[in-house]
């Protein structure tokens, strides 16, 4: 095969086919590449995005399109394009590699290579003069000065080595961690707008979901507070879709008002998450409503007809990033009556100038209006009006790629869904994604990562394992089908096997079988996405509680003890982790229903499920089970429903009390927030 030519139109990628029409000579990331910059002497340009990146696509029109620029990279370098959500390994390794440079990351992340893969300088987004630039300096370096290149290569690829080397080192985490994590929660929280750190400003559901655990188990006010307000304030801000429901990636300003307009598939299941839990926690109607809202986003948008859930809208539509969201005040006046305009406009928080880009308005809910002002029958006729003239729109690019880690993420979020909200819909829906993930994704048993156009393909990385494996986790919980827990304790005998690092504990993110990644590395902390080795360690707990197999707890403490010195000095990088040791440390229980009769249980479940009970795990049948091994040897005596609660294995005299179990599951271990340095 032939470098001498654009080979991106045999990917699947929606990512990469963007590509195929440039006339750079893009490779896809692989051995025919790496063999032409070996053999021609070349370094490689990598440029890694997403297929809804605005900036990629700026990138893209600006040079990549432009025959000047390809002229250089096609003489100068082996140019190669790689999807970030196909290939997160790929781009955790440059990614890892820009921030070892002292720079900033984000996408497209811009990295130049040797043959032998290792990154020598890198950036991101370079507008066309200062690209072209760059270009020539780096072919200059490369001809003239090689050997430093290849020392600045080398110096980087040890640095990660020893960077993502994590080791246990016989030193847990203690509880004063809980009270760290709340202060510097505490120290960066927004008191105006909600949420952490200023603009740009990105959901943290993950924080929030520890901060509603802190509340429980500390009892400072405060926690469930900054949680409030913070769902509050996203939820009426523009980084939701208030006529077509679901969360934009993140807000470029502090109030949440204009949104990089962009939805994820991974942020709308964590948020969906995180308000159900916001919803458990304070039974606040307006929370119920926005993760429902949510979880129908993605039914309606982004499910695929055969059960898996695409990854993301773009920003972008006609070229202009947020035309298909925002309206100007002329075009409302237009379509709406008079009644509907001045409340509408009132609401939403819409003036004639605008508070987008040209005149344009998106829409944000005014303070002064409750959740509830949406079903007055004014806004509700607008809004269907508007919804209508929407959908005739030219919609944004959909990336219908189908991630075995975010439709992990999904299923868990219907799955609790369905548990809070009680519609059918979100749990068939999340059983028809497990069978989707099973028959396509894992026709051998072991997964892969990506499936689009008829095809599954690469490897599968730790977060499709840890992330799945929690999703049917989740569902187990919903109505016990055996054969859910069957598999996720299939997958984690794989996990096991292919990423848990014996000799350093926790697992790799990788399987270690494809010599094209330099680093075979462990993280602890999260991203956008909740770590994998966090989740995998609050898998490996509830797992442990379902099966009583010792073995995964002993696994689980090690993974904590891997990065409890790192957690305990950055604990608020660490939330996820944190979630499993907050399980870990608390009164966490077994419970085994046994019904006298299917659905005789169905009134304590609903209580159960609808309440803030964040660590425990059920199991339950009608009668007796052998399966899972917390139902073995237990019955319902008498024919009537039983309840049997144990705590690390110890447990109390059965019950058919239900009443009496939700309060014994109510009692908590209680830690003091202020840790002993105040």
């Amino acid at each position: 095969m032939s470098t001498r030519e654009n080979r991106l139109k045999f990917e699947k990628s929606p990512y990469l086919l963007q590509h195929k029409d440039n006339p750079v000579h893009w490779q896809a990331w692989g051995e025919e590449a790496f063999r032409a910059a070996r053999e021609e002497n070349k370094p490689i340009f990598l440029s890694i995005g997403y297929s809804t990146c605005h900036w990629c696509h700026v990138m893209e029109h600006e040079s990549f399109e432009a025959p000047e620029v390809a002229e250089v990279l096609n003489r100068d370098f082996i140019p190669i394009k790689v999807d970030r959500e196909e290939r997160p390994d790929v781009d955790d390794i440059y990614m890892s590699a820009l921030h070892a440079m002292r720079q900033r990351g984000g996408w497209p992340l811009s990295m130049f290579l040797t043959p032998e893969l290792k990154p020598f300088y890198g950036g991101t987004y370079w507008p066309k003069p200062l690209f072209l630039n760059v270009l020539g300096q780096v072919a200059k370096v490369w001809r003239e000065a090689p050997g430093q290149v290849f020392e600045t290569g080398d110096s980087i690829v040890d640095y990660l080595k020893l960077q993502k080397s994590a080791q246990a080192e016989g030193v847990g985490l203690s509880e004063d961690v809980f009270g760290a994590f709340f202060r510097q929660s505490l120290m960066s929280f927004d008191p105006a707008w909600g949420g952490f750190g200023q603009a740009p400003k990105f959901p943290h559901a993950n924080q929030l979901s520890m901060l509603l655990r802190i509340w429980r188990r500390g009892g400072d006010p405060h926690a469930l507070e900054m949680v409030k307000f913070t769902l509050d304030k996203m939820a009426r801000g523009g980084i939701y879709d208030h006529l077509g429901y679901g969360f934009a990636r993140y807000s470029t300003d502090a109030r949440w008002l204009i949104p990089h307009f962009e939805k994820m598939l991974y942020d709308n299941a964590q948020l969906a998450v995180a308000y159900l839990e916001g919803f458990r926690a304070t039974q606040e109607p307006m929370f119920r409503r926005v993760a429902q809202e949510t979880l129908d986003y993605v039914l309606r948008v982004m499910t695929d007809p055969e059960g898996g859930f695409y990854s993301a809208e773009d920003a972008d539509s006609e070229g202009e990033e947020g035309k298909f969201y925002v309206w100007t005040f002329e075009e409302l006046s237009e379509v709406l009556t008079r009644d509907e305009l001045d409340h509408f406009c009132r609401v939403y928080q819409v003036a004639p100038g605008g508070n987008f880009e040209h005149g344009t308005n998106n829409l944000s809910l005014a303070a002064e209006f409750g959740w509830a002002e949406k079903d007055h029958p004014l806004l509700r006729s607008a809004s269907e009006k508007l919804f209508q003239i929407r959908e005739a729109r030219v919609h944004p690019h959909k990336d219908d790629k189908i991630l075995t880690a975010w439709n992990g993420l999904m299923v868990r979020a219907l799955a609790m869904g369905w548990q809070v909200l009680g519609d059918r819909r979100y749990l068939d829906a999340a059983h028809r994604a497990a069978a989707f993930l099973k028959t396509k994704l894992a026709p051998q048993g072991d997964l892969l990562a990506r499936y689009r156009d008829g095809e599954g393909r690469f490897a599968a990385r730790l977060d499709d394992y840890a992330y799945l494996i929690q999703g049917l986790i989740e569902l187990y919980q919903c109505d016990f089908r055996p054969e859910i827990l069957s598999w996720a304790l299939d997958l984690q005998r794989r996990q096991d096997a292919k990423f848990w690092d014996a000799a350093g504990g926790a697992y790799f993110f990788t399987d270690g079988s494809d010599a094209s990644l330099l680093v075979r590395g462990k993280e602890g902390s999260d991203g956008a996405l909740p770590n994998a080795n966090a989740v995998a360690a609050a898998n490996l707990l509830r797992l442990h509680d379902l099966t009583l197999d010792a073995a995964y707890r002993e696994k689980a403490l090690k993974t904590l003890e891997v990065f409890a010195p790192t957690a305990a000095e950055f604990p608020s990088a660490f939330g996820t982790l944190l979630l499993a040791y907050d399980y870990l440390t608390d009164l966490s229980s077994e419970l085994a229903v046994l019904e006298g009769k299917a659905g005789e249980g169905a009134g304590f479940f609903a209580k159960l499920r609808g309440g803030f009970f964040p660590n425990h795990v059920v199991a339950s049948a009608v009668e007796s089970a052998d399966f899972p091994p917390l139902l073995q040897h237990r019955k319902a005596q008498g024919g009537k429903t039983t309840y049997y609660l144990c705590r690390d294995h110890a447990c109390r005299a059965p019950t058919q009390d239900g009443e009496e179990i939700l309060a014994q599951l109510s009692e908590c271990a209680r830690y003091d927030l202020a840790g002993p340095s105040d």
